[in-house]
């Protein structure tokens, strides 16, 4: 087990593991915050799904602009951004709380 990795209470993810779920989903990241905010499982996936929905946004920016290298980095970045939503899925799913690579240290959501 990864020493940043917490420990969720068993009631918690059994309730409200569809919303962490859909806190990986771009569109839908928003919904669980609102939906199930007194959740510390969906708080934290919230986080990270913010997170990842900011990198997006980021990378969106990159591969619409005129600049030749900055555009064609951002095509690995998205490639890379969809695995780490894929890691989130999955992370929300089976009940884990661990952080995202690279992003997971990054806190949005209180």
């Amino acid at each position: 087990m990864n020493d940043d990795t917490k420990i969720p209470d068993p009631m918690d993810v059994e309730q409200n593991k569809v919303m962490a779920i859909f806190a990986y989903l771009v569109c839908l990241c928003i919904v669980p915050l609102v939906a199930s905010k007194d959740s510390p499982y969906v708080s934290y996936h919230v986080n990270q799904g913010m997170v990842l929905l900011g990198c997006w946004v980021v990378c969106f920016v990159f591969s619409i602009t005129p600049i030749g290298i900055i555009r064609f980095i951002s095509y690995p970045l998205q490639l890379g951004l969809f695995l780490l939503m894929v890691l989130g899925i999955i992370n929300a799913a089976t009940g884990k709380m661990t952080p995202l690579p690279l992003i997971g240290g990054i806190s949005i959501v209180k």
